[in-house]
């Protein structure tokens, strides 16, 4: 039996659940002691089903940068997901536009209210994980309990941001799960940890309840009511369930669980119907259903595994199905029937055990990814919530310039101005235009521009963001112990956020990595802090080998494995495979000649690579096997850019002849051909680049001599931008933001520009000014950027390689927070627009006055 107080204190606010109909509703509870039958509510009439209501189809994929521990679907918004990591970041996501809203690395808000014995270990053992994240009922708050002590309450009102509501020590040791529930209508938070105790807390972090009596660390608790009495069900590591009242008088049931060890509650979602899943020592998994009056099993669901090596997750949805996450798959049930229903591996890469949640409607399924993320599964209807919610439809990007509310004049010299076999949608939000390196045949840079309020009688405020000083921006310089230096031509961050990876034009490799300290809780990269120039202790360089090699004439490429164990990166010789932790090599193949001049792992198997060469050919290489599979002949000359899209299964390529080429992944046979359409006196060559949009279907075209949007679905040009103004010189790279909703490009006079993905308006511009120190800007050689790279996560960070052999990291000033404004929109009309982010449009450049 248990001890009870004999005085049980009732928590301000909370009603005294000590009366005949709570303690009657107990007893349905507690295993039968009577012949007395208890009846019980019978699950309500279920609509037709089918299979076709189970979210199985991949939407995408999301990389988090971290291994995903916890998520949770806002209840409000269906494609909002709350995700709680192994590092202790919490990150809320738009899926809808593949958008980061809000990220918050872990630290403690105030150690000094901390216990001592909190502190010290914090101190001495500064790694932390999220245990798990949840939303309230309203959505309005968001919980995070993490493996040491703590838990932290966030505020959300809609906008990009949590607002630090309570952080309570809750437990000593882990917090093992965490719950909102409503007794007496009064919002809390009910906690467990590792020291057999539950807690339940008011939104400001005052403990109202400590429940005593599990003789064992508390996995799980699963709160509810029924009949409008409020109860607790929690599960221990010994396999014990309990069921606990507001009233601080002990456990009211004893249940062991099957397998008698970590399991987890859940109730459909209309709360007639208990689940619970969990995993032995022995390694068996068990699916069941309880009858709550009986305390006893009343289904077994059959078709998991007698061995799993950890504790396999579940969900519920739509009241009629149950999903598990198991072996690399997700298996499916319909309530009514223990034979497993279907079951999916998602296209592969999943976690082992992986952790899935549903959306409320059970139209969207997130589910843990391997390589440290997660993939959307959808329904008919959520694939429609993923895209109707992108930002914005290909649609809205080709409505006309003109609409019937807004009217712009339109010079007939500027109308006039387009160069040769340069067209121009009407929807491009930039003008007709042949002003190449700054020089304008026309002599239009002697008319006066008109204002803002001349071409739009009721424009929004906006002004394009200069930054010109380095007081403007946050800037960061990787220190380089080396003593000469080349230029660097190929930049990359690591996938986990926490590195950046130079390639010199002399073929050799550095890394820069963040440490993990107070200044940098997350260790991801910042340019608030200064990385370490990592080397092994071996004092080895990642060179690749040049014997031989004209470097002049030499194209460098490079390419990181997903989980930054390995890179694989040429300079005119062969191709080197180099551990990342020991810089060795593993290992050389497809000695030139030809050449190889750009690589790109398959996103579904890192053992096929793609590789671009000299000879104008691609090979697809199986490193496996060490055998070249397919040679893909399309192009005229060398290879300069290589994109995968498995949204649309195809590969994209770019030559220095100014065409793309689309293949099929399956048959590796060329769909399509189409070349860039270059401004009227410049030659077809050069490298144009190409990149895939987030949503795997719109992609980013690069050439010096312009930006462009195409639909890969059908290679047709939805956007172009051309150097002018401001922005005159030629483009020397170009990149997507993580969330594609920015892209930077640099320029061979040093300045940088951050441009609105969606419609290619230039919001921000770096000049040279606010990143290069004086003594350089004096120099008699310029120094410019030749590549960018940006962050996996951060979608305001960018890092570029200069022609200097320098690498820096820039993010804006913590108080701006990004880059510039968007710039307003009217019917598809720009309400103000500077001439400086104008390339190809059907109206006269529009100056704003700062």
């Amino acid at each position: 039996m248990l001890k009870r107080p004999l005085t049980p204190p009732t928590a301000p606010g909370m009603v005294d659940y000590q009366n005949p109909e709570h303690e009657q509703l107990m007893k349905r509870l507690r295993p039968a002691q009577s012949v007395e039958e208890v009846t019980y509510p019978m699950p309500r009439h279920q609509a037709p089903w089918s299979l076709e209501d189970l979210p199985k189809t991949v939407a995408f994929t999301i990389h988090q940068g971290s291994v995903v521990t916890s998520m949770d679907f806002r209840p409000s918004h269906p494609t909002v997901l709350l995700v709680g990591c192994s590092n202790g970041e919490i990150t809320l996501w738009e899926l809808g536009s593949r958008e980061r809203l809000v990220s918050k690395a872990f630290k403690i808000w105030d150690l000094s209210s901390c216990s001592m014995a909190f502190q010290a270990g914090a101190v001495k053992d500064a790694s932390i994980s999220v245990s798990k994240v949840a939303w309230s009922p309203d959505g309005n708050f968001v919980g995070a309990a993490f493996t040491k002590h703590l838990i932290h309450l966030h505020s959300f009102h809609g906008s990009n941001d949590l607002h630090q509501q309570a952080e309570i020590e809750a437990h000593t040791g882990s917090v093992n799960d965490l719950a909102f529930a409503y007794p007496s209508k009064q919002l809390c938070i009910v906690t467990c940890g590792d020291d057999k105790l539950i807690k339940v807390w008011d939104i400001n972090g005052r403990k109202l309840f400590n429940f005593e009596g599990h003789e064992a660390p508390v996995y799980s608790v699963c709160p509810h009511h029924k009949e409008n009495i409020q109860f607790i069900f929690s599960t221990a590591v010994d396999g014990k369930i309990k069921a606990w009242l507001y009233d601080n008088m002990g456990s009211r049931v004893d249940y062991d669980a099957p397998g008698h060890w970590c399991t987890t509650m859940l109730y459909s979602a209309d709360g007639s119907r208990l689940f619970s899943c969990g995993t032995s020592k022995d390694g068996e998994s068990h699916l069941v259903e309880w009858n709550e009056s009986e305390g006893a099993i009343k289904r077994t669901y059959m078709g998991l595994r007698k061995k799993s090596a950890g504790v396999v997750q579940f969900d519920t949805t739509q009241n009629h199905f149950l999903a598990v996450g198991e072996d690399g798959h997700i298996k499916f049930w319909d309530m009514d029937n223990t034979n497993m229903l279907t079951s999916t591996d998602a296209e592969g890469g999943l976690a082992t055990l992986p952790r899935l949640r549903f959306n409320k409607e059970g139209n969207l399924l997130a589910v843990t990814t391997a390589d440290n993320g997660f993939k959307i599964l959808a329904n008919t209807v959520g694939l429609r919530y993923v895209k109707v919610n992108e930002n914005p439809p290909f649609e809205a990007l080709r409505n006309p310039i003109e609409s019937s509310s807004v009217k712009v004049s339109v010079s007939s010299a500027v109308t006039n101005a387009s160069p040769v076999n340069l067209k121009v949608e009407r929807s491009s939000p930039v003008r007709p235009s042949p002003i190449l390196n700054g020089v304008d045949p026309m002599g239009r840079g002697l008319e006066k521009p008109r204002t803002v309020e001349e071409v739009v009688d009721k424009a929004k405020p906006w002004q394009l963001t200069e930054i010109v000083d380095t007081m403007q921006c946050r800037l960061v310089t990787m220190p380089d112990n080396a003593e000469t230096s080349s230029k660097v031509v190929r930049l990359l961050y690591t996938n986990s956020g926490v590195g950046v990876l130079a390639l010199g034009a002399n073929g050799v490799q550095k890394l820069w990595k963040w440490a993990r300290n107070e200044q940098n809780p997350n260790g991801k990269a910042t340019a608030s802090v200064v990385p370490q120039h990592w080397q092994p202790s071996s004092g080895q360089l990642m060179s690749n080998d040049v014997t031989g090699v004209n470097l002049e004439e030499a194209v460098p490429c490079i390419a990181l494995s997903k989980n930054d164990s390995y890179v694989m990166s040429a300079c005119g010789g062969k191709i080197s495979l180099f551990n990342m932790m020991t810089f060795k090599v593993m290992t050389t193949f497809m000695s030139p000649p030809p050449a190889s001049t750009f690589l790109a792992f398959h996103p579904q198997d890192n053992n096929i690579i793609a590789i671009g060469m000299e000879d104008s050919t691609i090979h697809i290489y199986n490193v496996r096997v060490d055998e070249v599979k397919s040679k893909l002949k399309g192009h005229q000359k060398r290879i300069t850019g290589l994109a995968f899209s498995t949204n649309l299964y195809i590969l994209v390529s770019s030559g220095a002849d100014a065409q793309i080429c689309v293949w099929s992944i399956d048959s590796w046979e060329k769909r399509k051909s189409v070349a860039i359409q270059v401004p009227s006196g410049k030659a077809p060559n050069g490298d144009t680049r190409v990149q895939f949009h987030a949503d795997q279907i719109r992609l980013l075209v690069v050439h010096e001599t312009q930006l462009a949007i195409y639909d890969a679905a059908k290679m047709e040009r939805i956007r172009q931008w051309v150097p002018q103004e401001a922005l005159s010189s030629p483009i020397s790279y170009a990149a997507y933001s993580c969330n594609s909703q920015l892209i930077y490009a640099t320029f061979l006079d040093g300045n940088i520009g951050m441009f609105d993905a969606n419609g290619l308006r230039l919001r921000c511009r770096i000049a040279p000014t606010a990143y290069l120190p004086q003594s350089v800007l004096n120099g008699s050689q310029p120094v410019y950027p030749l590549v960018v790279a940006t962050h996996p996560q951060e979608p305001n960070q960018l890092a570029i390689g200069l022609n200097d052999g320098s690498v820096k990291v820039m993010e804006p000033t913590e108080s701006e927070g990004k880059w510039g404004a968007t710039p307003p929109v009217n019917n598809g009309i720009l309400d103000g627009k500077a001439g400086s982010s104008s390339a190809t449009s059907n109206h006269t450049p529009v100056s704003i006055q700062r």
